[in-house]
């Protein structure tokens, strides 16, 4: 392997060359390692000549030399130029990758990686910070137990002339048709549906309010561009709706029989569930305004230079999703009114102070010999992978094929356990405020 390396600040280059004679030799260790586990229609097992196995897998073997030949070779340059590098290399190939698989060309490519700056983490153990924290009150424990309720509706008939009302659910059976046939999936008996909540085609439920237990009536449709059955996209449609019954909603009373019917053993418990899940909400807003307070004095205390593909990086990011969220019409009025050229400035101060904090960050958590387990990164996966119903497999095998996405899966428990630690460090001082308080956003 030759290897040279060109330096720019804490920018680094490494151009990589493998001769094609090195790749061929780790690729005929390759086919005598794998022949033994062989089998072939036609050859005895083990006994595939190595000429046959080249015929037939060649490419895809010397693929995977290549691979592991970059990878080697890559991690072999930062280990011998003594570097920590502060992201994951960004590798180019110069050679033609067909004529590398063919063994005609050397594989020559070039990486370009930033290094971490040399700096010396401030002393956060002087570090003083504001921590506002607030408790759940009786009103707030008794509001969400009236949405518990509400969430928990069930429906008594009404009498058998009342008129349906938004808020009502109508008993009915109905058969859809287009074009003056019936089509699948647009029909059903007894389907209880709750006008107003919006799960029907747009227009449909509208069309029943003010209907009553045995009336008949054609509601006139027509389904949305978007519609998840594309044959139906756009086409107007009639359904033949017979209403049987018209159920009024009725709030339970909140009581011990209703928390049992919830599968609580009790009352009682079920407060406790509430205000636990209330109290988790508010610690968890407290924790997020003393993290940025925490931010905020590491940003002050630190002032060094930054690598410079890593701010461009993070500032392309930051200027995409400023571009969609424009385009989408939700950029605030102080932005929209803001040349290009000074927004582009402020967004790029962000993504420097994002990138030194999490150069700090990493610092100190590799001072303080901080790790996160294989049990976190898992637990994280799982709750990625249920964010996908039906596509679970999926996600995982993605992430677990795919370094840079379980790196990034990572860097957010990382990060939380450095600011855990440096909590516990720093001088922090507990503001009791309302919950009001505690929940307005700082931007606004």
């Amino acid at each position: 392997m030759e290897c040279t390396e060109t330096a720019e600040g804490l920018s680094r280059m490494y151009k990589v060359k493998v001769p094609a004679s090195e790749l061929q030799t780790r690729f005929d260790a390759k086919i005598e390692e794998i022949r033994p586990q062989m089998r072939l229609k036609g050859f005895r097992p083990g006994k595939v000549p190595a000429a046959h196995v080249k015929k037939m897998f060649g490419k895809s073997i010397m693929g995977e030399v290549v691979e592991a030949a970059m990878k080697e070779s890559s991690e072999k340059a930062i280990a011998d130029a003594d570097i920590r590098p502060a992201s994951q290399p960004n590798m180019h190939m110069e050679s033609d990758m067909d004529a590398v698989l063919d063994g005609k060309e050397d594989l020559a490519f070039h990486m370009h990686v930033d290094i971490m700056p040399e700096f010396e983490p401030a002393d956060t153990s002087k570090m003083k910070i504001t921590r506002p924290v607030s408790e759940v009150d009786d009103a707030a424990i008794e509001e969400a137990l009236g949405q518990v309720a509400e969430n928990n509706q069930k429906f008594e008939a009404r009498g058998k002339t009342a008129k349906a009302r938004d808020g009502d659910a109508v008993l009915i059976d109905f058969l859809g048709k287009v074009d003056g046939e019936a089509f699948e999936g647009g029909a059903a008996e007894g389907h209880s549906l709750v006008l107003g909540s919006g799960s029907f085609i747009p227009g449909f439920e509208e069309q029943l309010v003010g209907a009553k237990a045995g009336d008949k009536k054609d509601v006139e449709v027509t389904f949305p561009e978007q519609y998840q059955a594309e044959h139906l996209a756009g086409k107007d449609a009639v359904f033949e709706v017979t209403v049987h019954e018209v159920r009024a909603p009725k709030t339970p009373e909140v009581d011990e029989e209703f928390a049992k019917g919830l599968g609580i053993d009790s009352l009682e418990e079920l407060k406790k569930l509430i205000t636990d899940q209330l109290q988790a909400e508010l610690d968890n807003a407290s924790r997020a305004k003393a993290k940025r307070a925490l931010l905020d004095e590491l940003d002050k205390a630190h002032d060094f230079e930054l690598p410079p593909k890593m701010v461009d990086m993070e500032f392309d990011q930051i200027w995409q999703q400023l571009q969609a969220e424009m385009d989408a019409g939700r950029a605030s009025d102080e932005d929209k009114d803001k040349p290009e050229d000074k927004l582009k400035e402020e967004y790029r101060a962000i993504a420097e102070r994002r990138v030194r904090l999490g150069l700090v960050l990493a610092e100190i958590g590799r001072l303080q010999d901080i790790k996160i387990s294989e049990q976190e990164v898992q637990q994280a996966l799982i709750r990625e992978a249920q964010r996908y119903p039906g596509q679970e497999r999926q996600v995982i095998e993605f992430f677990q094929q795919n370094p840079n996405a379980m790196a990034q899966l990572r860097a957010p428990i990382y990060e939380d356990k450095v600011v855990d630690y440096l909590l516990e460090n720093v001088k922090v001082t507990d503001k009791k405020v309302s919950k009001d308080e505690l929940m307005k956003d700082d931007e606004e």
